[in-house]
């Protein structure tokens, strides 16, 4: 992984040692296990030992949301060899649930449920209707059909899990869901898919040397920072992420979740934040590109390329058309190298700010890279913000009042 800034902001080593105690600070506190997850190899190992009771199923169900789908949903799109198949049951939206549903096979399926808090109401909605499926279909035995992911002592889940001797899997208490794809989270499903989760814990740790490097010159993650932060200052508040890569388009939205609900808070009587946009090249080219190219200079955009790609197609046709012609000395990989870079030396005529992102192969070891880099970035940012990164107090008052509204859908029916 190597990043490259093409930005007129000048960066600056006059913030380093103030922010470099203060994220070693933070990577080492108890409450915040992110940094350490992938040090712990007993992670990997039960991960293993689960999936493997449940080798013969064709179908993975993720019953999650938010983290508990995003992250899982990102590794399995990117790199996923196998032939079964994988849904993610996150929203409690019946009509798309319906469409799912008959899709799948019940009996060849297995069923994750996560939930790290055991009260998350669109998990356990969608738990209970899959409960529902399974009785109707005249499957009773569920303990052979759910296995569970949540906190490891304490919760109403976790109870549930306990009476009824269901499989599971815990999130470190030290967690949040945001910063989970690399627990039990993301791994259980990504090794049932067929990805080499070992790679992944590789990948991740790979990159901590540079991020705990103590020359600011040679520290990649607190060039981004003081970039992004700068940027911030003189009114860039918008963070494109946008991979030239369909398999990464997952990982766009992933980073949404991970940006927004951690840098987006109230501080005292305002309030600060980086919105995040989802982008993925070349597609996007013929979109979001206009605004990014000649709109309000407010974003800043990380560009991500891929160097070697597993597979190529020649494009020497024999089209008569003349792009077919022009086109024909060329493969495929040519031309979306080429979009890359035409793209990246156009923004740069326009005076944006970028941030250009370069791995080899899209593989277990770079994803495992990237995700720890931007989590890392996004734990550096909320000090630079002075916030805290890891609560989401914005998003518990719309679950206050979600619930307030049933209560008056339960008055009303009675």
């Amino acid at each position: 992984m190597q990043i490259k800034f093409h930005s007129s902001i000048e960066l600056t080593d006059s913030n380093f040692e103030k922010y470099f105690k203060r994220f070693k600070h933070l990577v080492e506190r108890e409450d915040i296990g992110f940094f350490r997850l992938t040090d712990n190899q007993s992670l990997i190992d039960e991960v293993k030992s689960m999936a493997d009771k449940f080798a013969d199923r064709k179908n993975f169900i993720q019953v999650g949301i938010g983290g508990s789908a995003l992250g899982p949903e990102m590794l399995v799109n990117a790199l996923s060899p196998s032939n079964k198949n994988f849904y993610c049951f996150d929203n409690p939206d019946s009509d798309y649930l319906a469409r799912l549903v008959e899709k799948i096979n019940l009996e060849e399926s297995l069923f994750y449920v996560v939930s790290k808090s055991g009260g998350t109401a669109e998990t356990i909605a969608c738990y209970s209707m899959l409960r529902n499926q399974l009785y109707a279909a005249g499957i009773k035995d569920l303990e052979n059909y759910f296995v569970f992911c949540t906190d490891p002592s304490s919760g109403e889940l976790r109870k549930h899990v306990d009476e009824n001797q269901y499989d599971c899997l815990a999130v470190p208490s030290n967690i949040g869901g945001r910063f989970s794809v690399l627990s039990p989270v993301g791994l259980f499903p990504a090794y049932f898919m067929g990805l080499n989760i070992d790679e992944l814990f590789a990948g991740a740790n790979s990159i901590k040397a540079n991020i705990l490097n103590s020359d600011f010159h040679q520290n990649d993650l607190f060039k981004t920072a003081e970039l992004v932060s700068q940027a911030y200052k003189k009114g860039i508040d918008q963070t494109v992420l946008m991979p030239y890569s369909t398999l990464m388009r997952s990982f766009s939205s992933w980073f949404v979740q991970l940006w927004a609900e951690s840098l987006g808070k109230r501080k005292g009587d305002s309030s600060v934040g980086l919105t995040p946009i989802p982008a993925y090249g070349a597609t996007d080219q013929h979109s979001q590109v206009q605004l990014f190219m000649e709109g309000p200079n407010n974003k800043l955009l990380f560009l991500v390329e891929i160097l070697d790609r597993k597979n190529n197609f020649p494009l020497d046709s024999g089209l008569e058309l003349s792009r077919g012609k022009k086109l024909s000395p060329f493969s495929m990989n040519d031309l979306i190298h080429a979009e890359f870079r035409g793209n990246l030396e156009a923004l740069k005529e326009n005076g944006r700010n970028l941030v250009e992102i370069t791995i080899k192969n899209l593989d277990e070891k770079s994803m495992g890279a990237m995700i720890m880099f931007f989590e890392s970035l996004t734990a550096l940012m909320g000090e630079f913000l002075e916030i805290d990164a890891f609560n989401q107090p914005g998003v518990e008052l719309g679950k206050k009042y979600t619930f307030e509204f049933l209560d008056s859908l339960s008055t009303q029916k009675v």
